[in-house]
């Protein structure tokens, strides 16, 4: 099966990482582009940058999608938007501190980020496809849905994000549109610092470029619904749902040096 082409793509969390390496690969392929993130200063310096060098529609969307004006903002522009057919729900962040000692305002907002956005814009974006029998959705989730120290909710919401796109590809069976579950394991970006996770507790052959992740996940759009790119993520992954490894991962991750370095998000 050949590679999937894309009119428009709109992309949330577009002004760095996974977001912008998504909208810096696309405009490359040809696909315009809706940028969405809440710094307008960064979509607009992207938009400009992507304009020039591949003479694309580029359009820069601020919006904060942990509220219910930025939710509907988004999508408003999507009902405007009869060529979107690629949605990449890449919006997100990590948190700092457990669950029992964190803010529930702090829990909700990812909460709205990784499940409230992914549902609303998903369902917005979806009509659309279906009537042109062509699309697709890529719900940015992490091997930390497999994860038993990620943290309760970041894990919890990405495990959210993985059998949401499970079960809404059985749905759209045979409709010509094709979900995307992109795990990513431990991946270049500004993530981490703005989390507060200390980097080193992961070897460095473990890394992977965002360019890498990127280009993984539009080569297998439409060739199954999870997408775990890389060899050693697949094997982390596999390892931590394996019931033969499972505990002994599980043992692992309630050590206190662990779950401290990896920011207890």
């Amino acid at each position: 099966m050949p590679q999937l082409t894309f009119k428009t793509a709109l992309i949330t969390g577009a002004s760095a990482g996974l977001g912008a390496e998504f909208a810096r690969q696309l405009a490359a392929a040809g696909t315009g582009l809706v940028l969405v993130a809440r710094r307008l200063d960064r979509l607009e310096t992207l938009a400009r940058e992507l304009r020039s060098k591949h003479g694309i529609e580029v359009e820069a969307v601020p919006a904060d999608l942990a509220t219910g004006e930025g939710l509907a903002a988004v999508e408003s522009h999507i009902a405007a938007s009869p060529t979107i057919d690629l949605l990449v729900n890449n919006a997100g962040f990590g948190g700092k501190g457990g669950f029992a000692r964190g803010e529930a305002s702090d829990h909700m907002t990812m909460v709205h980020v990784h499940v409230g956005a992914v549902v609303r814009l998903t369902k917005a974006a979806l009509p659309g496809m279906l009537a042109r029998g062509h699309g697709a959705v890529i719900n940015v989730a992490s091997v930390a849905a497999f994860s038993p120290f990620s943290g309760a909710i970041y894990s919890g919401t990405k495990a959210f994000q993985v059998m949401f796109s499970e079960n809404l590809q059985a749905e759209l069976k045979d409709k010509g549109v094709f979900v995307q579950a992109l795990c990513p394991g431990m991946t270049h970006t500004e993530f981490h610092e703005v989390a507060g996770i200390d980097k080193a507790i992961v070897p460095k052959p473990f890394w992977m470029t965002a360019k890498e992740v990127v280009r993984i996940s539009l080569r297998r759009i439409g060739r199954g619904t999870l997408c775990v790119p890389g060899w050693k993520n697949k094997t982390v992954a596999f390892l931590m749902r394996c019931p033969a490894t499972a505990a002994g991962v599980r043992a692992i991750g309630r050590a206190s040096l662990v779950r401290k370095k990896a920011g207890e998000n």
